[in-house]
């Protein structure tokens, strides 16, 4: 599969893990435990993943180190802010804020990574970013929605430009191949959250209350994997605007799945609109 592809897929599964969230959170609001559980069940993917891809192209566990420490960032720290966006945003919303993550990414690729600059990938990065500022203007939102997840959203954005992009820059001199790298970045931030919420919520951990993160977590796991793979192959000024077109499946699938506690209403039918023009804008001028 091409870069692009690998990156519409990785969008697709991280707009259903949001709405999943969602779903699991309506049942069992605890973030800590919600965050635990996601990011278990992803590690166990990308592991699985790690190995169906040794025999072909080997492990080299010890060169892996660095996307361990590019883990803390995301899942380390922000995955816990994607669960708090969406159990105070929805998932909806959430996933709009989260579309914005381009803008920082793009803005990093050029000035550090020295990627080409073209019109197209800019202009769609400001697309996509439109999206998120059509969310802002909202006036529709439901009782429960807070403003403080739109916060957790957009520093979650950060942490994911950070972590894109020292992907990419990895990727391009590393042995590691990319399952491995993705399990290994699983593998750091799940060890940073086990170490700041794992003595709050001991008593908390119980299969019936994680069993529904559990799941999303694989469907987490799969984007993850399908994100590493797509970075080890495209530029970050391509890769990242296409995954931000999540937004629209995490509007899609809640309007589908959730659409009485979502409410999804004009602002953010257009934000998305908005995310999905600068997506495929990107896509079409990539080559």
């Amino acid at each position: 599969m091409t870069a692009i592809g690998l990156a519409c897929l990785s969008a697709f599964l991280f707009g259903a893990m949001s709405v999943g969230l969602r779903i699991g959170l309506n049942r069992y609001p605890d973030a800590e435990v919600a965050t635990i559980a996601t990011v278990i069940g992803a590690l166990a993917v990308a592991l699985v993943a790690a190995a169906v891809e040794a025999p072909s192209r080997g492990v080299h566990a010890g060169a892996a180190w660095p996307f361990l420490l590019a883990g803390l960032m995301q899942p380390g720290v922000g995955q816990l802010l994607v669960t708090l966006a969406v159990l105070e945003a929805g998932a909806s919303r959430a996933s709009v804020v989260l579309g914005s993550a381009p803008l920082a990414s793009v803005t990093i690729a050029l000035l550090a990574l020295g990627e080409p600059v073209r019109w197209p990938l800019i202009v769609g990065a400001v697309l996509i970013v439109g999206g998120g500022v059509e969310l802002a203007r909202d006036r529709g939102r439901p009782t429960h929605v807070r403003r403080r997840g739109y916060v957790f959203a957009f520093i979650a954005t950060i942490l994911f430009s950070g972590r894109d992009n020292l992907t990419r820059w990895l990727a391009g001199s590393t042995s590691v191949p990319p399952a491995v790298a993705a399990a290994a970045a699983l593998a750091g931030g799940m060890l940073l959250i086990l170490v700041v919420l794992g003595p709050r919520v001991r008593g908390r951990l119980a299969l019936r209350p994680m069993l529904p993160f559990l799941v999303v977590g694989v469907l987490f796991g799969l984007s993850y994997v399908s994100l590493f793979e797509a970075y080890y192959r495209g530029r970050v000024t391509v890769v990242s605007p296409i995954v931000a077109t999540e937004s629209l499946w995490g509007v899609a699938l809640s309007i589908l799945l959730i659409r009485h506690t979502e409410l999804v209403g004009r602002r953010v039918l257009i934000g998305a609109a908005l995310i999905v023009a600068g997506g495929v804008l990107i896509g079409v001028y990539a080559g």
